[in-house]
């Protein structure tokens, strides 16, 4: 079984930045890949980032390409998401999760561990 938690969340504004931090425990995520996701108020479910096992690789949504970064740290057990130039269609909260594989994947069906999210606000 794994845990995720996530932290950084919070009020920023417009063109602020913010890096979330996820965190795993109970086992090893080194082997999976790791991914963000957001649901924004009355939206649904929506891909934000994903990093494959080794953080060689990693696929960002076009809404926040060149604004996000996702990074990871198998030896700390930790994924990032470092978010600049934030707007306020960014307002969600933000789920960590971990994938059942080792490669990248946009949807969520392939994730099989989540956090309990993190509210980002970015006010205008």
């Amino acid at each position: 079984q794994v845990q995720l938690v996530e932290s950084g969340g919070g009020l920023v504004q417009a063109g602020g930045s913010l890096r979330l931090a996820c965190t795993a425990s109970g086992r090893t995520v080194s082997g999976n890949a790791m991914g963000w996701f957001r649901v924004a108020p009355g939206k649904e479910r929506e891909f934000v980032a994903v990093v494959n096992w080794s953080g060689g690789n990693t696929y960002l949504a076009d809404s926040v390409k060149g604004r996000f970064t996702i990074s990871r740290d198998n030896a700390k057990n930790t994924v990032d998401l470092q978010m600049n130039n934030l707007d306020p269609d960014d307002t969600a909260v933000y789920y960590c999760a971990a994938s059942r594989y080792s490669s990248w994947s946009v949807s969520a069906l392939d994730y099989h561990y989540w956090g309990q999210g993190t509210q980002v606000t970015v006010s205008s």
